[in-house]
């Protein structure tokens, strides 16, 4: 295996699912793995669980992690083909990726989209160009599109806490004071179709996501008719995917309450605004796996280096 940049990398996800739960268990078995290997953690955006949880994976496996916020820290990258380069940026696609190679084994990527132009965020430019000019191993922590790491770790979730067969999942769209990526919802989408649960979508309209994801999950624009006899609910706000990047929608109603999920499990990749995404009620009680959902980003995350550290 040589990337981890999307859920489709996972050939069979309830073996990845065991795999993981099997580290859990014993989170220091491959120490010896890593020896004398060098992980590369490379920072575009802001990063609180994703930095310090693949961080603790590397050293799991005995890896020797070096993290850099690439903006701020480092000279501003250019990933223009033939671009002349007499502006801000400083240094090329091309001689960074090539550069960081020689330090590390394996680079991790972290990197936000614009909102503004869908097209070149789908392109993927700054994970793809770390592909197409790195020489070792790439794994994305986060991407335009999407959030592998945070999908697996919902699976793994999702499935030590199912108690029945064919858990029903909602992922609910929630308000937010400005527009986020789509890129935790697209990953999570594609994970439960991978999965056997039965999974559906709640979002207003105007705020369907990208159609080539979601393909057949049904969606509701009625929130709690997509609720009733949820097992698990999934909420997290995105922006508009038609109308690309827009925010326009900040309906409280949305708000997900304990009355709505009643019994059901709250999931949410954190941080989570209170009282605007989710009450109290819900985060504070026995309902919610958001700190479980936190403690598994170090399993997901220690179980593709594990996998790529193989194949090394």
């Amino acid at each position: 295996m040589k990337y981890y940049t999307s859920i489709n990398d996972i050939d069979n996800i309830n073996v990845w699912i065991e795999e993981a739960k099997a580290l859990k268990a014993d989170p220091l078995q491959d120490i010896e793995l890593g020896k004398n290997k060098t992980l590369g953690l490379l920072f575009f955006n802001s990063s609180l669980r994703t930095r310090l949880s693949t961080q603790k994976a590397a050293l799991n496996l005995g890896m020797n992690p070096i993290v850099m916020n690439v903006f701020g820290d480092a000279w501003a990258i250019e990933f223009g083909d033939g671009t002349v380069m007499d502006g801000n940026t400083a240094e090329h696609i091309k001689e960074a990726a090539a550069v960081v190679s020689q330090y590390c084994d394996i680079i991790a990527v972290r990197a936000f989209p614009s909102l503004t132009d869908r097209e070149l965020d789908e392109s993927e430019y700054v994970l793809e160009s770390f592909k197409k000019f790195a020489s070792v191993p790439v794994i994305s922590m986060e991407s335009a599109t999407g959030h592998p790491l945070q999908a697996l770790t919902d699976a793994i979730t999702i499935s030590e806490h199912a108690k029945v067969a064919k858990p029903k999942v909602v992922l609910s769209w929630a308000p937010h004071v400005k527009a986020l990526p789509h890129a935790v919802a697209n990953s999570f989408t594609q994970a439960m179709q991978k999965m056997d649960v039965d999974f559906v979508i709640a979002n207003p309209e105007g705020y369907d996501l990208n159609p080539e994801i979601t393909g057949d999950t049904p969606i509701y624009h009625n929130q709690e008719e997509a609720l009733k006899d949820a097992d698990f609910v999934y909420t997290k706000n995105w922006s508009s995917y038609e109308d690309y990047g827009n925010m326009d929608n900040k309906d409280l109603r949305w708000t997900i309450t304990k009355d709505k999920i009643s019994d059901a499990k709250f999931m949410h990749c954190l941080p989570v605004r209170r009282n605007l995404i989710v009450e109290d009620a819900v985060l504070d009680s026995d309902s919610s796996l958001v700190i479980q959902q936190a403690n598994n980003r170090t399993f997901a995350a220690q179980l593709v280096l594990k996998k790529i550290l193989k194949g090394l």
